[in-house]
């Protein structure tokens, strides 16, 4: 083939667009001061202009709409449209147009073409027209390929393409932190908060929608984005307008508790990392939707050891030098039975009341055992009860638990004035 030979003229022509909405006119104003040599001359040009909005000249923004001037940007979960036509631009009939939009990824090839049939045949000053969409899950070079093939009067096959390279960014930057609650006096035992922390990384705002979280299927989810009002209405505690400003961050706060059905089984909720997903909806520029879905969060499972104790009654106040009692539950976390000895030590403030020592029996793996006890605090104020030993006589391991709970100790013979 000789490398001078011209490049064949084809007999029809693509073009591609991409759908987007208008943007406001941008103006910016030009003022000075009435002393100066050209006084009010510029005030006068910017109220004739008519772009510009009435009363509020020197605001940038004006009140028409201008079109997209070039691609613009793309970003992750919004949806990318683009118009597609192949018009006859030759004085002859043209046979079986196919016409062929892919979306090549860094890592897949899409089919975005509506119909995959080919069209009989195009005259002349005629077209064939397409739209597409597609909601972008990736970030990176996108490379749309499109793919126009024909037949001449004379018979002849033609085939061409052409390539439209863009670049899909990440609109917002998620950071999630997990803190892991034990809940003493509930018998819901393992409450975990996450805070997510949402930054908009784009240069225009974003009106939010929607900002939740799927739980998995072990754990029921309350918001804690909020505010109840009198009226048992609940406002959010960004206001009514929720706009998210460029670079500006926003916090929101879930609290995520244990199915009934699995709560009590303690082994199993130990080992639960996945915690759900978080789903973002918002809109942009002029209501241009955009969605995004984390993967799966997961966090560290708690480590309780072996053997876990919590409380599941204590009182609020107690009074000093009088026995009180409380309620503990101790749970084989382990794949093992055990055999379990109670041992109660003292401490400066607080006393145990009973005979320590005391064999709690065997104790099957994640099941529980609930244990009333009785102490009594010699020194006034917020004590932390302390001071409870299990031993495992199979194993001759012992576990030591210290600063279980804090009790407010008080004087009953002391009056409220002093």
């Amino acid at each position: 083939m000789d490398v001078n030979q011209a490049k064949q003229e084809h007999l029809l022509a693509l073009k591609v667009m991409r759908l987007t909405k208008p943007t406001l006119f941008t103006n910016m104003p030009v003022t000075c001061e009435d002393r100066d040599l050209p006084g009010d001359l510029f005030l006068r040009l910017m109220k004739d202009d008519p772009s510009t909005v009435k009363g509020a000249e020197t605001l940038i923004l004006g009140e028409m709409l201008t079109l997209p001037q070039n691609f613009g940007n793309i970003f992750l979960g919004e949806t990318f449209s683009s118009y597609i036509s192949v018009h006859n631009d030759s004085s002859q009939v043209v046979k079986d147009i196919l016409v062929k939009a892919d979306l090549q990824t860094s890592s897949q090839r899409l089919n975005l073409s509506a119909s995959n049939s080919a069209v009989s045949e195009l005259k002349p000053e005629c077209c064939i027209d397409d739209v597409i969409h597609h909601e972008v899950k990736e970030i990176g070079t996108h490379i749309l390929v499109c793919a126009v093939s024909y037949t001449t009067q004379t018979g002849e096959k033609l085939y061409f393409r052409k390539f439209f390279k863009f670049q899909v960014l990440k609109p917002l930057d998620v950071k999630t932190k997990f803190y892991n609650a034990e809940s003493d006096l509930s018998s819901v035992t393992d409450e975990v908060f996450l805070e997510a922390q949402i930054q908009n990384i784009t240069t225009s705002p974003m009106f939010m929608e929607k900002v939740s979280l799927e739980p998995s299927m072990m754990y029921n989810v309350t918001e804690l984005n909020n505010v109840a009002s009198g009226d048992e209405s609940s406002e959010s505690t960004f206001g009514k307008m929720s706009y998210l400003q460029p670079l500006d961050t926003r916090q929101y706060l879930y609290c995520l508790k244990p199915k009934p059905e699995f709560a009590e089984k303690a082994g199993v909720i130990k080992g639960v990392t996945v915690i759900g997903k978080l789903d973002i909806v918002w809109k942009t520029n002029l209501g241009e939707r955009g969605r995004l879905q984390t993967s799966q969060l997961q966090r560290m499972a708690p480590g309780y050891g072996d053997v876990r104790l919590s409380l599941e009654f204590i009182p609020d106040t107690v009074d000093l030098e009088e026995p009180f009692d409380i309620t503990c539950k101790i749970t084989n976390c382990s794949e093992r039975t055990m055999d379990l000895l109670l041992e109660m030590c003292n401490t400066r403030s607080v006393h145990w009341c009973g005979v320590s020592g005391r064999q709690l029996g065997k104790l099957s793996p994640s099941a529980s055992l609930s244990i009333p006890l009785k102490l009594l605090s010699s020194v006034q104020g917020l004590q932390s009860i302390s001071g409870l030993r299990l031993t495992d006589t199979f194993l001759k391991r012992t576990y030591e638990y210290d600063d279980i709970a804090q009790v407010c100790v008080v004087c009953p013979y002391t009056s409220p004035e002093s």
